[in-house]
């Protein structure tokens, strides 16, 4: 009786993990310890998705007896796959940090089709993130979980770049199946050191690694030879370039991927980034990025929060620039990325921050701390440009309510919810972005500065307790924050459609009050119309059409 309740919890999660599912146009973004503000590790997730209602799954730390089996259901559909044995203890999780900070992040590559094992693979990147974190204690153990688990059961899923990281280092690994039949996976993990920064976005970005460095770089015994074995590379072995032999640069994967690794570096690098701007615009022959960098400056969480807004302002990927943004200034362009005119075939800029966002994590992880106060997830449950972070502490016991799983869904809307109330603001924003983006800014900014100022406080009344008190207040205090979110949310929403409705404006006066007349109602409503340079697109495409006769 007791291993079937085990079962049917390990069902229910793994049921709720496959929401997690197809995230194939993601974002990471590193920062080493010595490279931020305050000695953190920092890392950042989007996970973009179309339709992924993405909930904050907090996952209880278990103990299992004897022959119980963890169910794996595939991520996309959830269909039943198979099970593997369960271990003896499991890990705590929150959000994608576990209990000993220990955080997993991902970006989909694809990579050679015929290597993906839908035959025999039983495990999935999105089983292979949470099998992780359940069974390390470090980064390091995070790696040799998951190629192990690969090589014993198979992986189903197609190539992938993994973030991992601790409180001490970070690594990325880039993996790929074998093809049909054949168990295991080849893989290449490089540690990022302490002093640089990267990232990577759906685009395998290991080239060639140090064959003999163990205490920074690891891999399988056969990622060459099985790269010669299938007619990928015939070169010597310190030539070999993994990034080049399973995923073979093309335009798009220059210009929707890359690009967004090359405007982190633009804005953060110590060195000149404009000579590698023709392999960010698509040029295949043009020189590759390098795998990191070291930084300007020392980066902080917020940088990051930032970096995960960008939409390449400033340079000549900038989407303020063309008729696309629409007559009022809009920073971003519908799906898909690719699309046809009289035969000929267009592209859209793919930034870092994207509409189709579920939800963002910046993971902070900290060595001088105990891993419940060390470890934090800044979560934010939509586009990153158009939501307030909020912290979430990796020893956290219970979701907060506006970001729990049994809240709302995929299909029904909820204003407890954070998916909807801020998807809700997002698509009353986005379609008179110039005008409406500055509330919203405002509110934004206003709530992670609180967060950020009191975060210092917050922490050092936690260290003053027992754990188990720490952990409480840590807890209350996470959902505090997300719960003031969420009011504040709800609030922007209702001020967006009185004040801005019918696409006029009513007005306010210094203090934000509405202005009313002796007798109470509404001031005369401004009209601000088409911003200038909309205006001078109309008339260029009308021509005299809609001039006032003189």
């Amino acid at each position: 009786m007791k291993r079937t309740i085990i079962l049917l919890g390990a069902l229910m999660f793994c049921v709720q993990w496959s929401m997690f599912n197809s995230a194939q146009a993601c974002t990471n973004f590193i920062v080493g310890k010595k490279a931020s503000a305050d000695g953190s590790i920092i890392i950042s997730y989007s996970q973009d998705s179309y339709g992924s209602f993405e909930p904050l799954r907090v996952i209880p730390a278990a103990d299992h007896p004897a022959g119980t089996m963890h169910p794996l259901y595939h991520y996309e559909t959830s269909n039943y796959l198979g099970e593997i044995p369960e271990v003896a203890h499991t890990y705590g999780i929150v959000g994608l940090m576990n209990e000993f900070q220990v955080s997993v992040h991902e970006t989909t590559w694809g990579g050679r089709e015929e290597l993906t094992d839908t035959v025999s693979g039983l495990i999935d990147y999105g089983s292979l993130m949470v099998l992780a974190l359940q069974r390390s204690k470090t980064a390091r153990e995070a790696i040799d979980v998951m190629t192990k688990l690969t090589e014993t059961y198979g992986y189903e899923s197609e190539g992938e770049s993994f973030t991992i990281a601790d409180p001490n280092e970070v690594w990325i690994m880039d993996m790929i199946g074998k093809g049909p039949g054949r168990k295991g996976t080849v893989w290449v993990a490089v540690r990022i050191p302490d002093d640089c920064i990267s990232g990577h976005a759906n685009q395998s970005r290991i080239r060639q690694f140090p064959l003999k460095d163990k205490n920074n770089c690891l891999y399988a015994k056969d990622v060459i030879s099985l790269a010669r074995e299938k007619g990928y590379f015939n070169g010597k072995d310190a030539d070999f370039s993994f990034a080049d032999a399973y995923n073979p640069l093309d335009f798009g994967g220059l210009r929707y991927c890359e690009a967004r690794v090359w405007s982190y570096f633009n804005k953060w690098a110590a060195e000149d980034m404009n000579p590698y701007l023709p392999y960010a615009m698509g040029d295949t022959k043009a020189e590759p990025m390098p795998l990191y960098v070291k930084p300007k400056a020392p980066l902080s969480v917020q940088d990051l929060k930032d970096m995960m807004r960008d939409h390449y302002e400033g340079t000549p990927m900038e989407l303020t620039n063309d008729i696309g943004m629409g007559p009022w200034e809009m920073p971003y362009r519908p799906t898909p990325l690719s699309f046809e005119v009289d035969g000929k075939k267009y592209f859209n800029e793919r930034p870092i921050s994207t509409q189709q966002s579920a939800c963002v994590y910046v993971s902070q992880m900290r060595s001088w701390m105990p891993n419940h106060i060390g470890g934090v997830t800044w979560f934010a449950n939509d586009d990153a440009n158009m939501v307030t972070f909020t912290p979430i502490y990796c020893n956290t016991t219970q979701a907060p309510e506006c970001y729990d799983k049994n809240t709302a869904d995929a299909f029904h809307f909820s204003t407890r919810s954070a998916y909807w109330v801020e998807n809700w603001v997002s698509n009353m924003v986005y379609l008179r972005y110039n005008l409406l983006f500055p509330e919203l800014q405002k509110v934004r900014d206003r709530l992670e500065a609180d967060y950020n100022s009191l975060q210092a406080e917050i922490e050092g009344k936690a260290s003053a307790m027992d754990k188990d008190e720490a952990v409480k207040y840590l807890s209350a205090y996470s959902h505090r924050t997300a719960s003031a979110m969420m009011d504040e949310w709800n609030q922007l929403a209702q001020l967006i459609i009185v004040k801005y409705n019918d696409m006029a404006v009513k007005r306010t006066d210094e203090n934000g009050q509405y202005e009313k007349t002796p007798g109470g109602d509404p001031r005369p409503v401004l009209r601000p119309g088409y911003p200038e340079s909309f205006k001078r697109e109309i008339i260029k495409q009308a021509s005299s059409r809609y001039q006032v006769p003189q």
